[in-house]
């Protein structure tokens, strides 16, 4: 769970990028988008531009509508500065840039710095060789700047190989105030079990109780996510991720797994939500127009929001909140799913190693560059910005999100970032299938269950 690594719109995933905010895409790579600045002087220097000469720095990025302006914005700031270095950056649509990552790095055309969800998706890249360790390039002090579990999703065995490059990247649940008040709900759910009258009341309306962009995975592991920390805690997850025997046979997967089904078959999700695709933006739009009341997703949802549908935002129909708590639960009330951040990593390879780290140390905690997120209402994983948010736009959501990062016990990484690329493709892969009702509970654990 981009977006912008859309934070996931957003990579191999990410996080809190519009996922981060995130925009991803089920297409194939002939679709990829590529969004070349011009006058802002960050122009696209075309594929493989990080075998270029020394000092021309390649980014690559996600596609994000809210953020990319504003990593342009920093690039060229960083052009105008820099002595004998200059950036071009590019910018890739969610899901083909997995496969375009994959296949370039290591060869000719790796970029110098490219963006990525961290965790097990960039522990990949590191087993491979492919991801330069930063731990000697960057000083204490730079260090110090970043929250320190965020910065943690970057760190691997003790180094360093990816920063912050925007928002923390928790999920919640947001909400069409405007649609809760005309089924009569006065309030967001709490409990799963206001949740559930919650639907049937905006179902009486005619209204599709949660939109959901069915025809992309990731959207609905969110829902696993936060519903098997809450059945059994984060530790279940913590044994799936090690590997550990049997762990996906812990009765939590199949209880949350049959919650799941159950909305579905209480009609949640309304029926055409398999074809819903969240880079085109049709679960956000549904939300914003009414014609849906809820949506679980990332923190990137704000931003994103906020740049396609400004009126619905600054109006105050736009509503946010935990998600409910479970009866008879294990897990903390209090914890999270997400996406620490996305990163920014240099390539191994690079040509333009010097200049590439520059390029890092000069932009991500830049205090013009943390102001500008926080301007599209990302919240910057930077230590000590309480005081921004408090005084800064969009006050309430933002203190919402760093709120939420800040007291949780537990902020357990998205799965299909914190697992290998094989085990989190079969993952996303079966539980489509479940959505779809392909798929019981008991058949998804039999599936993932390596035993």
């Amino acid at each position: 769970m981009n977006p912008s690594m859309n934070p996931r719109t957003n990579p191999a995933k990410n996080p809190l990028t519009r996922r981060s905010a995130v925009l991803r895409t089920a297409t194939g790579l002939a679709t990829a988008t590529v969004l070349a600045a011009t006058a802002t002087g960050c122009g696209s220097s075309g594929p493989g531009s990080g075998t270029g000469a020394p000092g021309k720095v390649s980014v690559w990025s996600l596609q994000d509508t809210a953020l990319n302006p504003v990593q342009k914005k920093s690039v060229a700031a960083y052009n105008a500065s820099a002595k004998g270095s200059r950036a071009s950056i590019e910018f890739f649509v969610n899901d083909p840039y997995k496969q375009k990552l994959q296949t370039a790095l290591g060869s000719p055309n790796a970029p110098d710095v490219f963006v990525n969800w961290g965790g097990g998706n960039l522990s990949t890249y590191v087993e491979s060789g492919d991801v330069a360790d930063l731990s000697g390039d960057l000083d204490p002090a730079f260090k110090a700047k970043f929250l320190p579990s965020v910065l943690a999703g970057g760190t691997i065995d003790g180094k360093i190989y990816g920063v912050p490059m925007e928002g923390v990247q928790p999920v919640a649940l947001f909400y069409n105030k405007d649609v809760f008040a005309k089924a009569g709900i006065d309030e967001p759910p709490a409990t799963w079990q206001d949740l559930l009258d919650d639907i049937d009341r905006m179902k009486a309306k005619g209204v599709t109780p949660i939109a959901l962009a069915g025809s992309q995975a990731w959207t609905e592991l969110m829902w696993i996510e936060y519903l098997l920390d809450r059945v059994g805690g984060p530790q279940v997850f913590a044994d799936i991720q090690a590997g550990k025997p049997g762990a996906w046979k812990d009765p939590a997967v199949t209880t949350a797994l049959t919650m799941i089904r159950d909305l579905v078959d209480r009609g949640a999700f309304g029926t055409n939500y398999g074809s819903v695709g969240q880079d085109s933006g049709g679960a956000d739009a549904l939300l914003a127009k009414g014609r849906a009341g809820m949506e679980l997703m990332g923190s990137w949802e704000y931003a994103g929001q906020l740049a396609t549908a400004p009126d619905f935002v600054k109006r105050g129909k736009l509503g946010w909140t935990t998600f409910p708590t479970v009866p008879h639960g294990k897990g903390d009330p209090k914890d999270i799913v997400g996406n620490p951040s996305n990163f920014f990593s240099v390539t191994a390879k690079s040509k333009n190693r010097t200049a590439a780290v520059d390029f890092v140390k000069r932009t991500v905690a830049e205090p013009s560059y943390v102001k500008d997120l926080i301007g599209i209402g990302q919240v910057p994983a930077i230590a000590g910005i309480e005081d921004q948010l408090t005084s800064g736009p969009h006050a309430d959501y933002t203190t919402f999100v760093y709120g939420l990062v800040a007291h949780a016990p537990s902020y357990t990484q998205s799965w299909d970032q914190a697992l290998d690329p094989a085990t989190a493709q079969k993952l996303l892969t079966e539980l489509q299938k479940v959505f779809n009702k392909q798929s019981t509970p008991r058949q998804f654990v039999s599936a993932m269950d390596t035993e």
